[in-house]
């Protein structure tokens, strides 16, 4: 039996970086298309109607890449992680170039749904592979050139975003992808070589199918309750039922099969579940209030939508540089600590500051607090991804990444849910106190109202819209700050352990492979 060499010395230093890219653009690709749409929705709802139905085209997407990420790590541990990196980015390309021919508000769900099965392989493809090929002790440099594609994303998605809606047809928000998605395949099918997995192992479709069903359920819940039904009526309650019933199913499934897809053992890991906890936390308090910013910018502060990409700039500098150092920091010195504790403190602030947020408020004070947010993030997203790879065997490594990766995709769609009703129901309240019936006309006859529309209403409706948009970014935030409070007390009881100086190649966890299969 003789085991592989280590990745470095097969590829190369230069072709590894290459192989970075390759997956970089991947990650980017899956993060970039929701800051894109986020821009592009105040005009994709004012052409295709359907307010109520606003946070659904974010939903849909970040549901469907949650549920399928915890499937795409196992099969990249049964079967090979470059292709199923590869299938991922197939499946987001084809739901791409479906969504940009939509012509109803349903049909832009459902693609953005087959977007989002593409895109929750991306992530956790990418994030696993480059952990086969680091050794976590330094891998702390190579995540936070990683970690940059967030903050990339999140401002070079608003400004692309707007560039496309203010010159462009919005279709081309997803059109966009479809070059990407081939250089990513391109890169990574040409230069990435790793151990071929001939793993025979059935895939636990139940476990898949009780899981979707739980999470499904969950998010539906907690975007229909208290909107568009009653807390007590039999819908929730039967949502409720159903999401109980299906996550219980599942843990029992999990423990009885030769392959879980989410192994629950891993749980008994203090660091591993706290990582999982945090991530969650970060994904709910991030997708879940920085989707509506843009509402906030363009509505309220009068930028067009290409401005509004600009004004998210210092969240991408906060990202970035803070992602950086804390890198650096933790691969010189193995020091990870207290990363998660600062950046929950950091984006509490940022959170709480963004609750005060009004009509009169300028684009420097906003800008000053979106920093803030941002570099909370910038202390959160890498470490909560190498505190669980680290807590784990080498063979756990795809599931370790995944369950990190659908616990802040879960976040970010109960927070996109929650926080949506909360945005849309204080607008709705906020109308209909000052406008009477046609306040509640406003956003009950289809929502079809465009920023351009909205500017354009009779002084009194206008004003009472900027008013309502101010009371739901208001509370989107003061919720979001809630929850940040709640990250804040889990991230105090991560205990520090060493990283490890080896990878998957070199570790005696592994499985001892032929030395010439290769991917």
């Amino acid at each position: 039996m003789t085991t592989i060499a280590p990745i470095t010395e097969r590829t190369g230093k230069g072709k590894q970086y290459t192989v970075f890219i390759g997956l970089m653009i991947g990650i980017l690709l899956a993060m970039l298309d929701n800051m894109i749409v986020g821009t592009a929705m105040p005009t994709i709802v004012g052409d295709l109607g359907g307010l109520n139905h606003f946070a659904w085209v974010v939903t849909a997407y970040t549901l469907a890449s949650a549920v399928s990420t915890p499937i795409w790590g196992k099969l990249s541990d049964l079967y090979g992680r470059k292709g199923m990196f590869m299938a991922a980015i197939v499946v987001f390309l084809i739901g791409s170039a479906l969504a940009g021919t939509s012509h109803s508000m349903t049909e832009l769900i459902a693609w953005r749904g087959v977007q989002g099965l593409g895109a929750g392989g991306l992530m956790v493809g990418a994030m696993a592979i480059m952990a086969e090929m680091v050794s976590p002790r330094e891998r702390g440099k190579v995540q936070g050139l990683f970690a940059a594609v967030m903050p990339v994303a999140m401002v070079g998605g608003p400004l692309l975003g707007g560039f496309i809606t203010d010159n462009l047809d919005w279709r081309w928000a997803f059109y966009v992808n479809l070059p990407l998605g081939v250089i990513a395949l391109a890169v990574v099918g040409l230069t990435l070589k790793l151990p071929k997995r001939t793993n025979k192992a059935k895939i636990d479709y139940w476990g898949a199918g009780l899981l979707t069903l739980g999470i499904a359920s969950l998010v539906l819940l907690a975007t229909w309750g208290g909107t568009q039904y009653a807390w007590g009526s039999w819908q929730i309650i039967g949502l409720g039922v159903t999401t109980v019933a299906a996550l219980a199913a599942f843990a029992w499934v999990e423990q009885r099969v030769a392959e879980p897809l989410l192994p629950l053992r891993l749980f008994k890991i203090r660091n591993f579940t706290l990582a999982s906890v945090l991530a969650f936390m970060s994904g709910f308090a991030m997708f879940g209030a920085v989707g509506f910013l843009p509402q906030y910018q363009q509505i309220v502060q009068g930028a067009s939508a290409t401005n509004s990409g600009l004004l998210l700039l210092p969240m991408m500098l906060g990202m970035l540089v803070v992602s950086n150092v804390v890198g650096q920091i933790t691969s010189r010195t193995g020091y990870y600590r207290t990363f998660p504790m600062m950046g929950m403190a950091a984006m509490g602030v940022g959170a709480v500051l963004l609750s005060t947020l009004a009509i009169d408020t300028s684009s420097f004070t906003s800008s000053v607090y979106i920093l803030i947010i941002g570099a909370g993030l910038g202390f959160l997203m890498g470490t909560t991804n190498l505190i669980a790879q680290n807590s784990v065997d080498m063979r756990d490594l795809g599931v370790a990444t995944s369950t990190a990766t659908f616990a802040r995709s879960i976040g970010g769609s109960l927070g996109v849910a929650v926080l949506g009703s909360i945005f849309t129901s204080r607008i709705q309240d906020s109308l209909t106190s000052a406008l009477g019936p046609a306040g509640s006309q406003l956003t009950s006859t289809g929502g079809q109202l465009s920023p351009k529309m909205i500017s354009s209403l009779p002084t009194t409706a206008h004003n009472a819209y900027l008013n309502g948009i101010v009371d739901g970014i208001q509370g989107v935030f003061l919720w979001g700050a809630i929850f940040i409070a709640l990250g804040f007390v889990v991230s105090w009881f991560v205990k520090s352990e060493p990283l490890r100086d080896f990878t998957v190649a070199s570790s005696s966890e592994a499985k001892p492979v032929p030395a010439m299969a290769m991917d």
